[in-house]
């Protein structure tokens, strides 16, 4: 039996459909749509394993419409267009017209999108398409206009349980085997949710185990049994931009507990280690900066590090950095800096350099004032002399406003010693 056990067990009709009752409970509203015959274009978008694909196909077959499948993968804009002509030779365009379902539309580049407007806009074909990424941001704006997002969600306990016990019931293979289901939380809890990930590895165990005997699935059979519990750590999806968040808002927080495990989290699905040591490095400057600066200098060397170690030795000096930039004071002045300075000039514009400040490399220049009255700070006291560096219409501005950190207010202090007034509150 080549067929893998989560493809033998897609269900044929849309009544025979697991989990999703917010879409398609007797009132949901994708239910209605599909009732009444009227099948806008939509977007699936949710984790993987959570029927997306067959979802589509179950409406397609209902509806009795044309079906059509590209992966964003190995498709381009000339497989596109080839399922148009069909659907338009064929005169699919009349009743609703053909299906084109492209699984990981998020993959899909700007021209490849663009290829599909006139025939969605025109009915030519009903677009459905797949994605683990939140549309919104790989979707491009015209396209996703014309399309109504339904969100899926990972199935829950009732959902993966009713599988197990329709496969067991309805397999051939399966029934073939003396199996008793006797505890079912280990496998859940590898699944995370993911009905296909929990059919192969339920067949993994039941295929491991000898045939002429009876199977008794108990959680510490599956752990003992089961190959590495793989992490849903998506490195393409939006588990990572959350797990990714946690680890960065626990180190922020200085809590190095939770952020040695959002790292562990980030190792078990696989993320490159110099991803996560270019987040250190940002967060050494945006989240510790001033109130640490031996903060980067640590980020810094960790990044080398990983770049020449790899796994797994890399993940030992990024705890190492991840503990001590949790550990560490926490300041944003020099992130909150930038911000409002780039702000003023995002509103002031290109304001003129103040003659004092301009290079003088030539006699002319010389002649049109350029570096005139500019104070070398050398030639005073202290190396500092009081001159105003910024424009003159926004001389006196404050961007710096240093922090409650130690190391912070000993800078503020300083600054105020040469500055006064300028520098003298943080207000």
């Amino acid at each position: 039996m080549n067929t893998p056990l989560a493809e033998r067990m897609r269900p044929l009709q849309l009544d025979d459909y697991i989990g999703q009752i917010h879409l398609l409970g007797p009132d949901a509203p994708l239910r209605k749509s599909i009732d009444a015959g009227v099948l806008p274009s939509m977007i699936f978008w949710g984790p993987p394993g959570v029927g997306k694909t067959t979802l589509a196909n179950l409406i397609a077959t209902h509806l009795k419409r044309p079906f059509y499948k590209l992966s964003a993968i190995s498709s381009g804009v000339k497989e596109v267009r080839e399922v148009i002509q069909q659907a338009e030779k064929g005169g699919m365009f009349q009743q609703g017209g053909a299906v084109l379902f492209i699984d990981e539309i998020h993959r899909f580049s700007k021209a490849q999108q663009d290829s599909l407007l006139g025939a969605v806009e025109k009915g030519t074909v009903t677009l459905m398409g797949a994605t683990t990424e939140n549309p919104s941001f790989e979707v491009i704006a015209a396209l996703l206009s014309r399309c109504q997002v339904y969100t899926l969600q990972s199935h829950n306990k009732v959902d993966l349980e009713l599988l197990l016990t329709r496969a067991l019931s309805k397999d051939s293979w399966l029934k073939s085997r003396d199996i008793t289901l006797q505890e079912t939380e280990a496998l859940l809890a590898i699944s995370g949710g993911d009905a296909r990930k929990l059919l192969n590895v339920f067949e993994l165990l039941v295929g491991s185990a000898p045939a002429n005997q009876p199977l008794i699935i108990t959680n510490e059979y599956v752990f003992a049994n089961a190959q590495q519990s793989l992490s849903r750590y998506d490195k393409d999806g939006e588990q990572h931009y959350d797990i990714i968040s946690a680890f960065i808002k626990s180190v922020r927080g200085s809590d190095p507990n939770a952020a040695v495990y959002w790292l562990a989290r980030m190792i078990a699905g696989g993320e490159d280690p110099k991803f996560i040591a270019r987040r250190l490095l940002i967060i050494a400057s945006e989240d510790i900066g001033l109130a640490n600066p031996n903060a980067l200098l640590i980020a810094n060397t960790t990044f080398d590090s990983v770049s020449k170690l790899g796994w797994p030795e890399s993940r030992i000096v990024l705890s190492q950095c991840t503990i001590y930039l949790a550990s560490s004071p926490k300041g944003n002045a020099a992130y909150q800096a930038i911000n409002r300075a780039q702000e003023l000039v995002s509103k002031t514009g290109d304001l003129p350099v103040p003659l004092p400040l301009r290079n003088s490399p030539t006699a002319l220049m010389e002649e049109l004032g350029y570096g005139e009255g500019y104070l070398y700070a050398h030639d005073f006291p202290g190396n500092f002399v009081v001159q105003e560096f910024l424009p003159d219409a926004i001389a006196g501005s404050n961007f710096f406003k240093a922090g409650s950190s130690a190391k912070e207010q000993e800078i503020a202090k300083q600054l105020y010693q040469l500055w006064n007034d300028k520098y003298g509150t943080n207000e």
